[in-house]
């Protein structure tokens, strides 16, 4: 039942870190544009956060603040939730009851998760040993596990899904590890396992071979091909199917439990799935875009960014930072009938904290599969520099300049960036990078 209607120019469904960001930058392109955002959250996440929130580094709190404040002021705001999109009729219907008109569409709600795909996941989370960091009101358990944990059997596990933030499963083990170490015979008496459908630790092989040496030298048990498949709370079991090297299911295996960090299966939200904006005959539903311009390949007054577009690399908030400048770029040449030049080269950026002090600053183009970095250091290395980034400077840069629209950061410092061919640091380079830093953060 339609019980109020509205229209406006360009319509975002989702105010979270690519909905905010792009909005930002339209804004700060043309004041007057008519713009309205449907979000049913009144809390604005750094998600990254969570994954420190797990490893005892950061407070939920430290997470967390209002939506309120960071919705561009001349934008509207409709605190409610899409239930049905109709692209042949540009307009879309809310929880509420509001049919929104649009001239103009962009779609990035986020990602769903799936919980209920694993067997027994729903009833356990949060307790007796199971945990994720994928949602906030479970990573703070997954630091009690982590510190009260005595010995035995420590799973972590990567689901046969794309997921948000692909490195998170890793980290918040390699941060385990340490906290096992750093007690007295705890890790002696422990079995770190990592189990993933995946034939490898990371998609980029320069980064998974870095990655092979870390888990050879903290003596992890990874278990490649293996997928969870349910949870046996009572007797703490975990159940996994187990491929072959051609994907083909041809085992079932189960492994007993003293804590469990479940990366759950994830896809676009089931509202995308059930419309024809989802990419046709995909379990996923993610929006079809053109993976360059990110328009829809079938509604060009429609575009996607962020975690439920059916681009083809990994999800971050870094990469939806670099495509929502794309989209504001291409929506506006739209408008203006002109063609749509700006084109997103798949950049990501994965940080992965390989211990504490410690991280990779994963940053790779996901289309090619190739490092990148926007630092005059190879990126190929575990650097401590990058974990004080991790833990301080992405945090404010978050807050302060993702969300309001202001350039990349790596832009500043184009003209010493790494090259393929460059395996050293220049001579000065960390002390360099960091005053041009600090400069921008003051």
């Amino acid at each position: 039942m339609i019980t109020k209607r509205l229209l406006h120019q360009i319509v975002f469904i989702g105010g979270g870190s690519a909905g905010l960001t792009t909005a930002s930058i339209l804004l700060k392109k043309n004041k007057s544009l008519d713009i309205a955002i449907i979000e049913p959250s009144h809390k604005q996440y750094y998600q990254p956060g969570w994954t420190m929130t797990g490893g005892g580094v950061f407070q939920i709190e430290d997470t967390v603040r209002d939506k309120k404040d960071f919705i561009p002021r001349q934008a509207t705001w409709i605190a409610d939730r899409v239930v049905k999109l109709d692209p042949d009729n540009n307009a879309v219907l809310t929880q509420e009851g509001i049919l929104v008109e649009y001239d103009y569409l962009i779609v990035c709600p986020g990602i769903q998760l799936d919980w209920h795909l694993i067997k027994g996941l729903k009833e356990a989370i949060g307790k007796h040993g199971v945990t994720s960091n994928y949602a906030p009101n479970y990573a703070p358990y997954t630091w009690e596990l982590l510190k009260n944990f005595s010995g035995g059997n420590a799973l972590f596990t990567f689901p046969k899904t794309p997921v948000k933030c692909g490195g998170a499963p890793q980290k918040i083990m390699y941060m385990a590890d340490d906290t096992f170490r750093s007690k007295l015979g705890v890790r002696q008496r422990t079995n770190v396992m990592f189990l993933t459908p995946s034939t490898k630790m990371f998609g980029v092989p320069e980064y998974s071979a870095l990655l092979d040496k870390v888990i050879a030298e903290r003596e992890i048990d990874v278990k490649f091909r293996h997928n969870l498949k349910e949870i046996k709370a009572e007797t703490k079991e975990a159940v996994f199917d187990v491929f072959d090297a051609n994907g083909t299911l041809m085992d079932e295996v189960t492994h007993k439990y003293q804590m469990i960090h479940v990366a759950p299966p994830q896809s676009a939200p089931d509202f995308i799935k059930q419309s024809p904006l989802a990419v046709e005959n995909s379990p996923y539903g993610w929006v079809d875009v053109d993976k360059y311009s990110l328009q829809h390949n079938r509604y060009p007054n429609v575009f996607s960014l962020g975690d439920a577009s059916s681009l083809p690399t990994s999800k971050t908030a870094a990469a939806a930072r670099k495509q929502a400048v794309i989209v504001a770029e291409n929506l506006l040449a739209l408008m203006d009938s002109k063609p749509l030049l700006s084109k997103y080269d798949g950049y990501t950026c994965c940080p992965l904290i390989t211990g504490y002090g410690k991280t990779i600053m994963a940053e790779f183009n996901g289309y090619t599969s190739t490092p990148l970095s926007s630092f005059p250091l190879n990126p190929i290395k575990e650097r401590w520099i990058m974990w004080q980034m991790k833990t301080t400077l992405l945090p404010w840069i978050y807050w302060n300049r993702m969300l309001k629209g202001e350039q990349f950061e790596g832009d500043y410092i184009k003209s010493i960036q790494w090259q393929n061919n460059q395996l050293s640091c220049p001579s000065g380079g960390e002390p360099n990078l960091m005053q041009k830093l600090n400069k921008n953060v003051n």
